[in-house]
């Protein structure tokens, strides 16, 4: 993998530390005020609520620092394919509401929404990818992007199962692009499977995929990159700089702070999703971050009795239901039709497996849900059911075969193979 250089980054804090509001307030308002944006118009891209950062901390300082020296601002929400975030919910998400900025959710549903940057070939995604895709694919992004002189990322890095590390200019893609990018670098990500990419430091073929997108942007890219202590809101560090260090940088004190290392593989993990997940497209992280430790044949327990819904915005899920990455590669000219996002998402919950014409679809571990989505769609989805009601965590927590995590989807959990490895 590529090493970024990380000169050009300023980074405060770090892997054991947590940072006061005042020195992240403080660090924010100079490296803006060096960063030559005044008289400049400036596009603020911040992640949506399925992510632990303290934004309004973070966009209070950026507001304090570019306020009346900036030509104009926008703040606009990365929301993927997630769904809409109310005004009320907008208010309390940025900490407030203000008068002299413009904010937007990326309305990835409306065409409208896009401009088109151009389009990377299929030969240069072959080489990006290493042979595994051939496909051009045209790059579309929201325009608020291109309509200002500054692109800002402002939001948090932790282990990601499509690109290794979140943050930086994933931002853009796929937080504010068309569904060209979102389903090819997904499902690139998918071929290469989550276990194999989540937590990958570096510059992984996604994350090259994404990078090539971003080259198109002609705006200037900065980001404050940060390292969040899961499920608070307090910071380990802050990183400055355009989107590759700035990430880069913020990846390497990720990588020391959420990877926990197990010594041996469990039999089942009860996986407690907190709120901020409000379907299993979101609490599938509850997933991914622990399916390296799960012995072969055992189970991932995702406890979430607040979730009614598989896919807010996603549908097809319910038809397709959630399969190996085989089972779409042996039945290739039946599925390449469909938005090869979903599918990614959908090897992503179910991980490891086989599939042949005559024995089916074999997968390595089990998925339970105790949710409360009915049995029905549960079942018919191809995932286990539990009962939220009868649900005794009591009993799970006294397991010696059962790892129980509260706070689920953002710490990346794996097998303590080598003691030099971290």
């Amino acid at each position: 993998m590529d090493v970024m250089d990380l000169r050009t980054a300023a980074v405060l804090g770090g892997a054991g530390e947590v940072l006061s509001g005042g020195e992240v307030t403080a660090f924010i308002g100079e490296q803006l005020a060096g960063a030559g944006l005044d008289g400049r118009s400036v596009c603020v891209i911040v992640p949506d609520a399925t992510r632990s950062c303290p934004l309004p901390l973070l966009l209070g300082a950026v507001h304090s620092a570019l306020a009346g020296k900036v030509s104009r601002m926008t703040v606009l929400v990365a929301l993927g394919t997630h769904a809409e975030m109310s005004p009320a919910e907008l208010t309390a998400h940025l900490g407030g509401a203000y008068d002299d900025l413009t904010v937007l959710n990326h309305e990835w549903w409306k065409e409208e929404t896009f401009v088109d940057l151009g389009t990377i070939s299929a030969s240069r995604v072959a080489e990006i990818s290493g042979g595994l895709l051939h496909e051009a694919v045209p790059v579309r992004l929201n325009r608020a992007v291109v309509e200002h002189d500054v692109a800002l990322v402002v939001g948090p890095v932790f282990p990601h199962e499509v690109v290794g590390f979140s943050g930086g200019n994933k931002y853009f893609f796929p937080g504010v692009a068309g569904q060209e990018v979102i389903d090819l670098s997904h499902w690139l990500g998918a071929l290469i499977t989550s276990a194999g990419i989540i937590g990958t430091p570096g510059v992984t073929p996604v994350r090259a995929l994404i990078d090539e997108a971003a080259a198109l942007i002609p705006a200037e890219k900065l980001a404050l990159s940060v390292v969040a202590q899961s499920g608070t809101d307090a910071l380990h560090a802050v990183a400055f700089g355009d989107t590759a260090s700035s990430w880069q940088a913020a990846a390497v004190v990720s990588a020391q702070t959420h990877v926990h290392y197990l010594d041996k593989p469990v039999r089942r993990v009860v996986s407690l999703m907190p709120t901020r997940y409000q379907d299993i497209w979101t609490a599938a992280k509850g997933f991914y971050k622990v399916e390296p430790i799960v012995a072969d044949g055992g189970e991932v327990i995702l406890y979430a009795p607040h979730i009614t819904q598989l896919a807010a915005m996603h549908p097809e899920i319910e038809q397709i239901g959630y399969h190996c990455r085989d089972y779409f590669l042996g039945q290739w000219d039946r599925f390449r039709s469909m938005h090869w996002g979903v599918l990614a998402h959908s090897t992503h919950l179910r991980g490891a497996g086989t599939w042949d014409p005559v024995e089916g679809e074999r997968c390595r571990v089990d998925v339970t849900l105790a949710t409360g989505i009915p049995e029905d769609a549960v079942r018919g989805a191809q995932l286990g059911y539990l009962d939220p009601a009868g649900f005794d965590l009591a009993q799970y927590e006294s397991d010696p075969d059962t790892l129980v995590i509260p706070n689920a989807g953002e710490i990346l959990h794996r097998l303590k193979l080598d003691p030099e490895e971290h």
